[in-house]
């Protein structure tokens, strides 16, 4: 309760860091809504063969490892930690290229002795390949 003089239209230090806290909360996830919404664009402007691809593989990436926030890199979808990529989907069609591309950046945890694979070329999503991104995906981010 207010006593005489007091004035009552000051915030606390408590009630002004609770504003701060909320502000810093609605622009985290209007950035993320904006984010998630580049990578929809994205995936919705490559072949119709990558589309297939891309949504599985983003699908994948939201369910095996929500704390991923999704991003654009190059103009294709990728999944950071901490602003930092740690998968990137290359489309087939950005580059006129044979194959479409799953890449793992170094934050991705998939080191297996002195030397492993980081990259994987997908032509087709077969149910033997949905199981094998899933495990990369997961294994990335333990």
């Amino acid at each position: 309760m207010a006593g005489r003089g007091e004035d009552t239209t000051k915030l606390s230090a408590e009630e002004r860091q609770a504003v701060k806290d909320r502000a810093r909360e609605l622009r985290a996830a209007k950035k993320g809504a904006a984010a998630e919404q580049a990578v929809l664009e994205a995936i919705a402007a490559m072949s119709e063969d990558d589309q297939v691809i891309a949504k599985r593989v983003h699908a994948i990436v939201k369910e095996v490892a929500p704390e991923l926030g999704p991003k654009t890199m190059y103009g294709m979808p990728a999944y950071a930690r901490d602003g930092k990529t740690v998968i990137l989907f290359q489309a087939a069609s950005k580059f006129d290229t044979r194959y479409s591309t799953l890449s793992f950046e170094d934050r991705a945890n998939l080191d297996d002795g002195p030397m492993w694979p980081t990259g994987f070329a997908i032509t087709e999503l077969t149910p033997d390949v949905e199981d094998r991104i899933v495990d990369l995906v997961r294994r990335a981010v333990t």
